[in-house]
């Protein structure tokens, strides 16, 4: 009796999407990612080759910063199902605060240049920031009146009082010290503390997916194949040292490299001295940072994501409602005057117009990031690539020369369309 023979099992074929499944990647982050691409290689073209330079690129970091610390705290107040439409005249009037005291004042008391001027005029500005956000969180939270009007009349409010306090006038300079906080060729840590920071962040990926496999097998959650987790953390590391490797291939001017070289006795490299990360951007990561942990891993990022799914489930659960949402403006305010320093030290100057549209920026940031105006959905990481895709889009135009109008209709376009994106994603996923 003769057999047919037997069909060789073939393995299963792998889709596109089965592989992001196993690895567990938000397409719409991706689609964000390729979105990001577009742009630049766009904008790249059309600008004659000059966008995607490492120049153009740092300055571009510089730029992303204030508004990707400000997006990260809007990520919060908007899963809570508010809105804050005040940050950027917050920012205004906080920036203006701190100008005025290292420029005015502590001159004054302790002299210029003093070693404590811009640890007191940070201080002072932190508070001030985080005070104006728990002022409208209480009259939102306890008082009951609606996140739209409060913050709407907090735009109009601390815009006029950034005017008033030096009747529209440019404070400057500011604090030698202070100044590190926004770059520039002072404010960055060089080549070589880049090099050490990207790879402590490669070996951090490392470690935290270690972390959580450990995690999900401790509580019985099912685990990512061992190709996935490998994959994800290449990937992570290339991006990470590919972006410092740009950046570090961006040296000092000329004169700036030999002034700093005869000050440490050291000869100028063929190459240059590297410029390295820049101060702003490394207070947005540690922010961008911090913030992921504070909403991932504490209880008050558990109520905020409570609230914003169910605020009346959340409340019957215990969960202090009021007092959650009231922290949650105060943080924003408290990352507004990040923000605020970051942007006054940049400028080298505090002005009644700082922050102006930057609420436009800032939510446009968090809502094209992922963020559900909805409530109960959003990310950290999200926010920060919203606000670096925000800040790409204006950098862009600015360089092929569009007018500014042009510009402000182009974000609009883009925030409407991003709203448009999030209601029809919610929806099919509510089928």
């Amino acid at each position: 009796m003769v057999t047919a023979p037997q069909e060789t099992a073939l393995p299963p074929k792998r889709s596109v999407g089965s592989l992001l499944g196993a690895m567990e990647i938000d397409t719409r982050l991706l689609g964000m990612v390729g979105a990001l691409v577009v742009i630049w290689i766009g904008f790249h073209i059309l600008s004659g080759g000059t966008f995607l330079t490492p120049r153009n690129l740092w300055n571009l970091s510089v730029q992303t910063a204030a508004v990707a610390i400000m997006a990260t705290g809007m990520v919060l107040i908007i899963v809570t199902r508010n809105i804050d439409l005040s940050v950027g005249s917050m920012l205004g009037v906080v920036g203006m605060s701190m100008a005025l005291l290292q420029a005015e004042i502590l001159p004054g008391i302790l002299g210029f240049d003093h070693p404590l001027t811009w640890i007191i005029t940070l201080i002072a500005g932190l508070l001030l920031g985080a005070l104006l956000g728990a002022f409208h969180g209480f009259i939102i939270a306890y008082v009951g009146v609606p996140s739209f009007i409060v913050t709407l009349g907090g735009l109009l409010v601390w815009r006029g009082a950034a005017w008033a306090l030096a009747s529209g006038r440019t404070i400057a300079p500011m604090d030698s010290s202070f100044q590190l906080l926004g770059g520039g060729s002072r404010g960055r840590i060089g080549g070589p503390a880049s090099w050490a920071i990207g790879v402590i962040a490669c070996l951090g990926i490392v470690f935290f997916l270690l972390v959580g496999r450990r995690q999900r097998r401790k509580f019985g959650f099912g685990l990512r194949p061992v190709w996935a987790e490998a994959t994800l953390a290449i990937i992570g590391c290339v991006v990470v040292l590919g972006a410092v490797a740009v950046i570090n291939s961006y040296p000092m001017p000329e004169a700036l490299a030999e002034q700093y070289a005869a000050e440490r006795g050291i000869e100028v490299p063929p190459g240059g001295i590297a410029l390295g990360i820049a101060n702003p951007v490394l207070i947005a990561i540690v922010v961008a940072l911090a913030m992921t942990f504070l909403a991932t891993r504490r209880r008050f990022g558990r109520y905020v994501f409570a609230i914003g799914g169910n605020p009346e489930a959340a409340n019957l659960g215990g969960i202090k409602t009021k007092r959650t949402i009231l922290m949650t403006f105060a943080l924003m305010g408290f990352l507004v005057a990040i923000g605020a320093a970051v942007t006054t030290a940049r400028l080298n100057a505090g002005t009644s117009g700082l922050g102006t549209l930057a609420e436009l920026y800032v939510i446009a940031a968090a809502v094209i990031g992922g963020t559900s105006l909805g409530g109960g959905v959003g990310t950290i990481s999200g926010a920060a690539l919203g606000a670096l895709v925000m800040q790409s889009l204006q950098s862009g135009m600015v360089l092929v020369g569009v007018d500014a109008p042009l510009q402000d209709i182009v974000v609009g376009i883009v925030l409407v369309i991003a709203v448009a994106i999030d209601t029809l994603y919610r929806r099919r996923v509510a089928k």
